[in-house]
């Protein structure tokens, strides 16, 4: 896994977070997932920014998912439920953002990709772009309780079992048609429609967006129950320890699940 990094510059009323790993395909290290949650938390300080912008470098890939070589170290499942905490806790700070925030979408959205984009407000993407999370044909693992909840609410329910249950991969045609995407526009003109949606942002009243986006989020994540012990169960797996080795070694396919 290369590097990485997470870029934050600020345009007048607008901050852009871009994923900068491109020979990764913009997944997501150890180091950028702490970077984002920092910058996030900066950003909601800052009275003056109206609108924050995500997007991935290189125009193949918003975030192909997460660096996993961490995983290899893991010795029970209570490693696992460590690394759950530190994504919500990242998480967390992007959902609690109090303007609005736009991912850009070019290619794939997998993984902590999905969880980004299921956080943002509006989302736009180019027609090539794809969404996934494929833990059970890879690796083996499984959604903390707030990444489940924020992705069934974002994509829908139907939608998150395809994707959980069937390792489906769906279409912008198909996230559009279910009015999970604002817009699927051509990437020559992306960059114009991603400015005419950060103008609209930048002008609506900021305590109506503030506000509006806190009830939306309570109201989300409220009453949600503790899941420990099932994320350790599967992170505590002999099929979790598979997939991770399988997936390090570059496999193809899908491992053998024995189910414990």
């Amino acid at each position: 896994m290369s590097e990485g990094r997470l870029v934050y510059e600020k345009r007048d009323a607008v901050a852009q977070i871009s994923f900068d790993n491109p020979s990764a395909h913009n997944a997501l290290t150890h180091r950028m997932w702490c970077d984002l949650r920092d910058v996030c938390r900066q950003i909601a300080q800052d009275s003056s920014i109206r609108a924050v912008t995500f997007r991935g470098v290189g125009g193949k890939a918003f975030i192909s998912g997460t660096d996993i070589s961490g995983f290899v170290s893991f010795t029970s499942g209570r490693d696992g439920i460590a690394y759950e905490r530190h994504i919500d806790e990242c998480m967390a700070a992007v959902d609690a953002l109090p303007m609005t925030t736009i991912a850009i979408i070019e290619g794939w959205a997998v993984g902590g990709g999905l969880n980004i984009f299921s956080a943002a407000d509006i989302r736009i993407a180019t027609p090539d772009a794809r969404f996934a999370s494929p833990l059970g044909r890879t690796i083996g693992n499984c959604l903390s309780m707030s990444s489940c909840a924020r992705i069934a609410g974002a994509i829908g329910v139907t939608m998150a079992k395809r994707m959980l249950l069937l390792g489906e991969v769906i279409s912008a045609q198909e996230m559009m048609g279910r009015g999970v995407l604002y817009n699927v526009v051509d990437a020559g003109g992306l960059d114009a429609a991603v400015e005419a949606l950060c103008q609209r942002a930048v002008s609506n009243a900021p305590l109506t967006t503030r506000v509006s986006k806190e009830m939306i989020r309570r109201l989300s994540t409220a009453n949600l129950p503790n899941i420990d012990d099932l994320i350790e169960q599967v992170y505590g797996s002999e099929d979790f320890k598979r997939g991770v080795q399988n997936f390090v070694a570059k496999n193809k396919g899908v491992p053998q699940w024995s189910g414990t």
